[in-house]
């Protein structure tokens, strides 16, 4: 009995010894190979990226695109690549074209109501740059992808009130960022900017960051820019860059119907009560919104 109290008492110190002394010679005999270990393993996980990239490409009609130096960016029917797979069956995508080059349409003014697609368009545009910089096709029928350095995004509303930053304080830091770190070949998504202060305050404020970026001599990089401030469309003609397009809306009586499809020239309407209605507001509150208005 005392034999087997030895036994049963030292059993796990001993499994403890024998674990650590096979470990030990495991590591000793690995070690000689782990340069050979090391170049297996990026060329798998290359393998992976591009077997991934492959699987996508064929299974979403993705396109190779033209990647070059010529800080031009031409996306012909692009798609969102996340969107497109979220869509009820059936329902089909609407594309979009974009076009930008920095000695040409270098800024777009996109106006347009709430809800309408002002957002996607953007961030398809910024998700096929990315994916065509990492070696990736992209989901549209053609595409030159001139190399950007950075893509910039200001997107959203969020504060950080432990910061004591309210949402339009995070808001301007972001576009502060932006103006003092974008080059001539960054992109640049500017989603509302002047949010959150008095109107005039806040298109003040976003025409003068419009003008900062189209001044060559400053940034002069190719930007998206959607905004509800429908004085920014005169920009167009004044600052040189600057050309208006809009999200194409059809309108029947008091209801509407967005459809999806970017066009040139800006609109003087967000339609916000149209949205709000949308969203369910009491009818007495559109009413009195619209006699308002």
């Amino acid at each position: 009995l005392k034999d087997y109290e030895e036994k049963i008492l030292g059993a796990q110190e001993r499994i403890a010894i024998i674990e650590t002394r096979l470990y030990n010679d495991l590591v000793a005999a690995v070690t000689q190979y782990t340069q050979a270990i090391l170049l297996n393993s990026s060329l798998l996980a290359r393998i992976d990226c591009l077997l991934s990239f492959t699987r996508v490409s064929l299974e979403n009609k993705y396109n190779r695109p033209v990647v070059d130096d010529s800080l031009v960016l031409e996306i012909i029917e692009g798609r969102h690549p996340v969107i497109e797979r979220e869509l009820p069956p059936g329902e089909p995508y609407i594309t979009n074209t974009v076009r930008l080059s920095n000695d040409g349409e270098q800024i777009l003014m996109i106006t347009g109501p709430n809800m309408s697609g002002k957002s996607t368009y953007m961030r398809q545009t910024a998700l096929i740059v990315l994916m065509a910089q990492i070696g990736c096709f992209v989901p549209a029928d053609y595409a030159k992808i001139s190399i950007v350095d950075r893509i910039f995004t200001r997107v959203g509303a969020s504060d950080d009130l432990t910061a004591g930053q309210s949402t339009f304080m995070v808001e301007m830091s972001e576009v502060a960022d932006i103006l003092k770190h974008a080059t001539k070949q960054s992109l640049v998504i500017l989603d509302e900017v002047g949010r959150g202060t008095s109107t005039f305050d806040g298109i003040s404020i976003a025409t003068a960051v419009a003008e900062h970026i189209a001044n060559t001599r400053k940034i002069g990089c190719k930007t998206m820019f959607a905004t509800h401030y429908h004085e920014l469309i005169g920009l167009e003609g004044r600052v040189d860059g600057v050309k208006n397009y809009s999200v194409a809306v059809k309108k029947y009586g008091d209801s509407i119907k967005f459809l999806r499809k970017i066009v040139e020239g800006g609109v003087d309407d967000s339609y916000g009560i149209e949205v709000a209605k949308l969203a369910g507001l009491p009818k007495n509150v559109i009413n009195r919104a619209k006699e308002i208005l």
